[in-house]
Order: structure tokens, then sequence, then C-alpha cells
């Protein structure tokens, strides 16, 4: 059974993880030959503030 965790800065709209969920589903059920059943995926939602890219925090990037 196949498990994905996904992290991203920032919030997602209920649409958009939809959206990003199917379409992950939909790649690794073709590529490992998985049914989709038995997909799981974690959506991690970070706040910019606990992120660092270069020594910065992603809130002061923007």
């Amino acid at each position: 059974m196949p498990y994905v965790n996904i992290r991203v800065a920032g919030t997602l709209s209920r649409e958009q993880k939809a959206e990003m969920c199917e379409g992950v589903t939909e790649v690794i059920a073709r590529v490992a030959h998985k049914p989709k059943d038995a997909i799981i995926i974690f959506v991690d939602e970070e706040e910019r503030d606990n992120i660092s890219k270069g020594g910065v925090l992603l809130s002061d990037l923007v």
C-alpha cells in the first residue's frame, strides 16, 4: 500500500487538495500498478514561519 506525504508551505483550499490528491493517485496507480483505493495521501500544511530557505524564513521571502 503506497503512502504519500505532501508538505506544502502555507495553505491550500479543499478543492486544490482534492485535485492534487486525485492527480497524484492517478500517477501512482499508473506507474506502480497499484489500485487507487490502496493509495493513501497525507497533506501537511506548514506555516511559512516554520520553513527556512537559505537561512531566511519563507514568510520573509514574500
